[in-house]
């Protein structure tokens, strides 16, 4: 132990000492004063959710048995495509959606049938849908689609029919 400075006369050897100590005191890590917690980070990367067309059903438009042969002509008996996309988990997402199927020879932007200078037309929110041709919409708001039949030429009386393909892709 060190004297006091009135017993001892003037040593720095006390001095020292406390010095030293106080280095070695510095150098040892203070145990129990930092504490530790392990990170975990998880999660998975998924595709974009699928989306489900008309429940996998047909989509059927029926214009019935009322079109007169001299009024076809791409205004009279618009038809709205009734149909259901599902996008589960899709939340806002920003998609794309086209007609795929063969189109008339006198109007390349209409669906073949079966009648001959008969096609339909579709329509996307009031405008022409032309076959193959992509429209951007967000979901879950999908556009509104529609049919009417045009005529190429004069038309034979009987009944029609046409196929084509909806398809839907996320941008």
């Amino acid at each position: 132990m060190c004297a006091t400075r009135q017993s001892l006369p003037k040593r720095t050897g006390c001095n020292g000492k406390w010095a030293l100590l106080a280095v070695a005191l510095a150098s040892i890590p203070a145990a129990g004063l930092t504490a530790t917690a392990p990170i975990v980070i998880s999660g998975s990367i998924n595709a974009r959710p699928q989306c489900v067309v008309n429940d996998n059903q047909t989509i059927r438009v029926a214009f019935g048995n009322d079109l007169i042969t001299t009024k076809v002509n791409g205004v009279n008996y618009l038809r709205t495509i009734d149909y259901t996309l599902e996008c589960k988990n899709a939340g806002q997402s920003v998609m794309k959606m086209k007609v795929m199927g063969a189109t008339a020879a006198f109007n390349n932007s209409a669906i073949q049938t079966s009648k001959a200078n008969l096609a339909i037309s579709l329509r996307a929110n009031g405008n022409p849908l032309p076959i193959g041709s992509w429209l951007a919409f967000t979901y879950p708001n999908k556009p509104v689609l529609q049919a009417v039949p045009v005529s190429g030429g004069t038309l034979a009386t009987g009944g029609f029919s046409a196929a084509a393909t909806l398809m839907v892709e996320y941008l």
